[in-house]
């Protein structure tokens, strides 16, 4: 899991242990570091990333449970392991209890036992570096998600601001169109009726209102199609003057529509001479 090498620390107050100790594991591919005492190993991880520290228990001035303690709450990503020739269970026990201690082991060792122990708790420290690194991932994810969703939630809100807008201007529209004083007609550009306002519905053609959906031919003669279609080719506006509706007569004006709807239709205003 971890290409680089592992640095594992000594502490034990006989420095014939600690020699012991470096020639068992000369050939493992770790870096080894000693110490005499707690104090001195605190110094060294202080000063150098440690993977695994194995100490002592019976040590002047500071036992290894107490050093373990210390450890553990300066460095508490640190593997922590007694090894001792003393069986003092009540601490010890009291230590791993606490998650100061991962394992205890005896003095005096067996080779591959220790060698074992120690492989198996390194690849514990790489498995606890992966997942802090995979929880890490997932925070940052998150906070991403996050972020998006705050986004997105602010864009929705900024777009149904939007929405209401324009529907109120659609709304506003469509109240001025209503309440125009002349009669008002809306035709595509295969003449048909799409739109009517107030004054327009009220008028009779034949004794019959006029309908969205309807063609135009239904109430209007030829010459209003052509000055509509010619409104339409020349994007322009026209005038038709002279119109009969029910014995009144009215002056018809072509507006052909723009921008994205040019070509597509007209808008025909009913005027009074």
């Amino acid at each position: 899991m971890n290409d680089s090498p592992h640095t594992v620390l000594f502490v034990d107050d006989e420095e014939n242990i600690l020699h012991s100790l470096k020639r068992l594991l000369r050939k493992e591919g770790y870096q080894i570091q000693t110490a005499t005492n707690g104090s001195d190993g605190l110094k060294i991880l202080n000063n150098r990333d440690v993977h695994l520290v194995v100490t002592d228990q019976r040590m002047p001035g500071m036992s290894g449970t107490e050093f373990l303690a210390k450890v553990k709450e300066k460095y508490p990503e640190v593997i922590r392991i007694v090894l001792s020739g003393y069986t003092e269970v009540d601490s010890i026990t009291e230590s791993i209890n606490k998650g100061h201690i991962y394992k205890f082991m005896l003095k005096p060792w067996n080779d591959q036992n220790l060698k074992l122990e120690i492989k198996q708790a390194l690849e514990q420290y790489d498995l606890m570096q992966v997942n802090k690194t995979l929880h890490e991932k997932v925070i940052q994810k998150n906070e991403e998600l996050k972020k998006i969703n705050e986004n997105l939630e602010m864009m929705v809100k900024e777009r149904t601001l939007d929405f209401e807008i324009q529907n109120q201007a659609l709304e506003l529209s469509r109240a001025i169109l209503e309440d125009l004083p002349m009669p008002i007609l809306g035709i595509s550009n295969e003449m048909i009726i799409v739109l009517i306002n107030r004054n327009m519905e009220a008028l009779l053609f034949n004794n019959e209102s006029i309908e969205i959906g309807r063609k135009l031919s239904d109430y209007f003669s030829n010459d209003v199609e052509e000055k509509i279609i010619g409104a339409l080719n020349e994007d322009g506006c026209s005038i038709l003057t002279g119109y009969q509706i029910s014995k009144k007569t009215y002056d018809l004006t072509f507006t052909p529509l723009s921008g994205r709807f040019r070509g597509k239709g007209v808008v025909m205003t009913l005027l009074t001479p």
